[in-house]
């Protein structure tokens, strides 16, 4: 092999251990390219009759891309991990592997809204009752598990922000022989590691932290090689959102300063949150870190989250108003973000979606970046004032 790499057959997975990268380089390099050649039939052969494990087809495997997937493997703990051209695209591959016609899916209320369009669209098409449920009432939580093939968490949940006992639930859907999928995104593998607290794969929308500066759209899946394999093996080729090598060399850069950034998000994050609960026009903040203490595993914050504002604000111009803060969608990159509700509201495909996101029509929801606390509260201060009616 030429990639610097020894790809090696493994009972546990496909691993590709570390080596000097090609010219000695310290930043690993693109392997920019869509196929590999064999050096000869009979290894053609093998890698065809699965006898050898290597690159043949990036879709399907690339050098890059594996060096990404083995990091997020290393920081949930976990043998093995799968990367994908989104987040949505790792939620529905592995959904589609594990769910089957008939079966039966429980899933966490206030989920992100495209994993409720894709609950509510695909799944009941194919014939798959999806039920919702409190995460913070365990008793509701044992009593609805039996019967369910998977069960959906995320925590903290999208907009409302609810941070569940990830362990307890685990263990009561083991108890249950219900298989568990959680949604880490929000706290990234700095702050929570799911696998550890027994849940049975790990999602992220790598898009948000694990990139962090807001120029790549990816998705990962971790967990047992076992497990991991049936996605690469039943689902993943045939759908085909794979990640590209240039995105996976994106997504392994913003690794590197993964912690530092975290940190840095919690900080200010957490101090804005913290005024914003004291101020006359704001009516309450969902954030988990102004609770008492955090659930058992979630060890720290990030810097996603909503507060409703009292009557007599007018939402349209306080977004209009800020400058520091910029609208728009997604999260976990440098800049500071905000979405207004009622936008989303408006925006839902179903009719009692807004219901099903816990999206109060008052709500804002605020990514706070890396610009520096007083700048972005001075910023929202101004907003608010300018906004009052």
């Amino acid at each position: 092999m030429t990639d610097g790499m020894d790809w090696l057959d493994h009972a546990s997975g496909i691993v590709a251990h570390d080596a000097p990268n090609a010219y000695a380089a310290v930043v690993p390099p693109i392997v920019q390219t869509s196929l590999f050649t064999f050096e000869s039939y009979a290894e053609m052969e093998a890698v065809y009759r699965g006898l050898k494990q290597r690159p043949a087809y990036s879709r399907g495997l690339n050098p890059t891309t594996r060096i990404f997937e083995e990091k997020v493997a290393e920081l949930e703990g976990t043998e093995d991990a799968l990367s994908f051209a989104s987040g949505m695209a790792a939620i529905s591959s592995t959904v589609l592997t594990f769910v089957s016609l008939g079966e039966r899916i429980l899933a966490v209320r206030n989920v992100y809204p495209d994993a409720y369009r894709l609950f509510e669209t695909f799944a009941k098409r194919m014939g798959v009752q999806v039920d919702y449920i409190d995460g913070l009432d365990e008793v509701a939580v044992e009593k609805a598990l039996p019967g369910a093939k998977l069960f959906y968490m995320e925590s903290p949940t999208s907009w409302t922000m609810e941070a569940h006992d990830v362990g307890t639930l685990a263990r009561l859907a083991r108890d249950a022989g219900v298989m568990t999928v959680i949604d880490n995104s929000w706290a990234s593998p700095v702050f929570q590691n799911p696998i550890a607290l027994g849940v049975d794969l790990v999602l992220h929308s790598a898009s948000k932290y694990l990139g962090g500066h807001s120029d790549v759209v990816a998705g990962v899946v971790a967990g047992p090689a076992a497990l991991i394999n049936r996605i690469r093996s039943e689902t993943h080729p045939y759908l085909g959102g794979k990640l590209s090598p240039f995105e996976g060399w994106l997504l392994i850069r913003g690794l590197r300063t993964l912690p530092i950034r975290m940190k840095a998000h919690e900080a200010s994050g957490l101090e804005v949150a913290r005024r914003l609960r004291a101020h006359q026009a704001v009516e309450s903040v969902a954030h988990p870190g102004l609770a008492n203490a955090l659930p058992q595993g979630l060890r720290g914050t990030s810097g996603l989250f909503s507060f409703v504002f009292r009557e007599g604000i007018d939402v349209a111009r306080f977004a209009d108003a800020l400058s520091t803060f910029s609208l728009g969608v997604s999260w976990g990159g440098h800049e500071s973000l905000v979405v207004p509700g009622a936008i989303v509201r408006a925006q839902a495909a179903q009719p009692n979606s807004a219901v099903a996101f816990g999206i109060h029509p008052r709500s804002v929801r605020l990514h706070v970046g890396l610009e520096g606390t007083e700048r972005l509260w001075n910023d929202i201060e101004a907003a608010i004032d300018a906004a009052t009616l």
